[in-house]
């Protein structure tokens, strides 16, 4: 399994910092393509063994979009070129975040589609601006995540102080290295990106495939420029009227239900697991394990924050509830910590592309739209929350305190309404999905004119096309295809799809779940 980052986004803020840059908003900032002159990529062959037609380029972009003539930075492509005398175009595709890398992606996507499909399209992958192989490349604090951490939840003056002492620590990292940069980590700026990549590829109308995040940036490009879009793939859809604090507070009891669902499953398998067939004893069990963990972290390692970030992916994918389980089953049944260790160090730890990721993921949240500033505020909504979802509540506000120390100031999020110049974008969301809520979903399917919305229903995964529900994936399919949406009436959902079976505990080394929904949420990450 490949190492994931710590945690989704989530809510939390501190005392205002002093001495914050005022810049001009880039949401009103004059688009001038003419002015700027994108140069063509020059692919060159980096395929992998999984995807051996995959080839890599570079376009250069206005760091200012509002200054197309001056300073430049470097954005990472990759392509599966097409193959049918039919073509439609690039298909533009991005796992999300942000700060998630969209290189792999694009063979991921090339190789789920089916063949007559895939084969008319230019598969296209990016890194966004300061991701991955983008040059420059945010990495703010190196190790921000490395274990041992304070325990998330505040329960005295001095663990608070950690905690808010080390996101402090962050933003002011991220201001010395990269105070030039920060005024332009936008979701806007993203957009605009992808406008330039438009016209580097020659086109004049873009096709879009965004997962999570991906879905408020496919939004924002859409409301930017409604005329360049041909077709828009929205799969787990960001609600824009909550960006991003209340949205990172919606999120948490939306997991803390996926973790009792979680909990639920284990004692449905009580004969493999042996916790009890009461769903609410083994979640007491979990909470115990969370305390012993505070006293002695497993392996030197993982205390109870390092505990919520392995158990947070759960959340985000059902695949991995075996993993989960067999490493909770351990330490409770046999005081076993080694395959928490192993998990952790699986689904938990970061690395050093996590630390880009979470660079990227704070630059542009914080910049993106306004944080409270007022400690005591938030001090109050998340104890309040903490009492009705006490999972991953204080874990998820440390993971965006940095944005209360921001050295540079916030915009206003761009207002998410299109007409009738985009065409009918299609949209897929899980009835459970707890990264983007249900309710987010209905209101994008509301403001983009024209769309429709393809509910799974019963499921709880984020990230659902191409993961191995065939319902789901022959709406993508006939759209992609042809532009075929489903216009029915099922409430909000113009389709609803019956959602996969959760998994079954292991019984061999293989992964449980569809390979390809393993793959994939293993390229999404476990951010928003």
């Amino acid at each position: 399994m490949k190492k994931r980052a710590a945690v989704l986004c989530g809510a939390a803020a501190v005392v205002v910092a002093s001495g914050l840059t005022a810049v001009p908003a880039e949401a009103g900032a004059p688009h001038a393509p003419e002015t700027f002159r994108a140069t063509a990529p020059a692919w060159k062959k980096c395929g992998t063994d999984d995807y051996p037609t995959l080839q890599c380029a570079s376009v250069e972009v206005p760091l200012d979009h509002a200054e197309p003539s001056g300073r430049t930075i470097t954005l990472a492509l990759s392509r599966i070129p097409h193959t049918a005398k039919k073509y439609q175009g690039p298909l533009l595709v991005n796992p999300g975040g942000p700060g998630g890398s969209g290189l792999t992606l694009a063979g991921f996507v090339a190789a789920s589609l089916p063949k007559r499909v895939a084969a008319e399209y230019d598969v296209i992958g990016f890194d966004p601006r300061g991701v991955g192989d983008s040059r420059p490349a945010l990495d703010c604090a190196p190790g921000h995540f490395d274990a041992v951490r304070p325990d998330p939840v505040p329960t005295s003056p001095e663990v608070e102080r950690a905690n808010l002492d080390r996101a402090k620590s962050f933003a002011e990292a991220c201001g010395r290295k990269y105070g030039d940069l920060l005024p332009h980590m936008t979701t806007t700026a993203a957009a605009r990106d992808l406008d330039v990549i438009r016209q580097a590829l020659g086109a004049e109308r873009i096709n879009y495939f965004g997962y999570s995040y991906g879905t408020y940036l496919g939004t924002v490009y859409a409301k930017l420029y409604p005329q360049r879009v041909r077709r828009l793939v929205l799969d787990s859809v960001v609600d824009p009227t909550g960006v991003w604090y209340d949205s990172n507070l919606d999120q948490n009891q939306a997991f803390n239900a996926r973790h009792r669902a979680f909990m639920d499953w284990v004692a449905k398998n009580d004969a493999t697991y042996r916790l009890g067939t009461d769903a609410e004893k083994i979640e007491a069990a979990w909470y115990a394990m969370r305390s012993a963990l505070k006293e002695k972290p497993a392996g030197g390692k993982v205390g109870p924050a390092e505990l919520e970030d392995t158990f947070v992916p759960g959340g985000y994918y059902n695949g991995y509830w075996p993993y989960l389980a067999e490493a909770f089953a351990a330490y409770v049944n046999d005081k076993d910590g080694g395959p928490l260790v192993e998990a952790y160090e699986n689904f938990g730890a970061t690395d050093v592309a996590g630390d880009n990721g979470y660079s990227v993921y704070t630059a542009v949240e914080c910049r993106d739209a306004p944080w409270p500033r007022d400690w005591a505020q938030w001090r109050k909504d998340n104890w309040e929350m903490y009492e009705r979802a006490p999972f991953m509540s204080w874990n998820n506000a440390w993971y965006n305190a940095p944005c209360a120390y921001w050295p540079v100031e916030a915009r206003r999020p761009e207002r998410i309404n299109t007409t009738g110049q985009v065409p009918p974008a299609l949209l897929f969301q899980a009835t459970d999905d707890a990264a983007t809520p249900y309710q987010g979903a209905v209101t994008v399917h509301r403001r983009l004119e024209r769309s429709s919305l393809v509910v799974e229903s019963g499921g709880g995964n984020h990230g659902i096309t191409l993961s191995g529900n065939a319902c789901l994936d022959r709406h993508l399919a006939a759209y992609l295809a042809n532009g075929t949406v489903p216009r029915g009436s099922h409430g909000d959902a113009d389709a609803v799809c019956a959602a996969l079976p959760d998994p079954k505990p292991l019984t061999s080394k293989a992964a449980p779940g569809t390979a390809r929904g393993s793959v994939l949420h293993g390229l999404l990450g476990s951010r928003i």
